[in-house]
């Protein structure tokens, strides 16, 4: 079993949460929960993976808080 970490973020103008894993061309996708979010990214990689384990192109590190005045 792998593990892959997802970036979510919502979208403003839609109100959808969009999830994509960093590094990993493809796999990406929205929903309208955070559930049927989950739901999806497990259905795009599950595709993806298919075709063998993806070179990834950038390793997701982490976030950092930015503070100015």
């Amino acid at each position: 079993m792998k593990t892959f970490t997802a970036v979510v973020e919502k979208c403003a103008d839609t109100g959808l949460y969009i999830g994509y894993v960093p590094g990993f061309p493809g796999a990406h996708t929205q929903a309208e929960t955070l559930d049927e979010l989950n739901q999806n990214l497990k259905e795009v990689i599950e595709m993806l993976l298919e075709d063998g384990l993806p070179k990834m192109e950038t390793e997701f590190v982490g976030t950092q808080m930015v503070m100015v005045a």
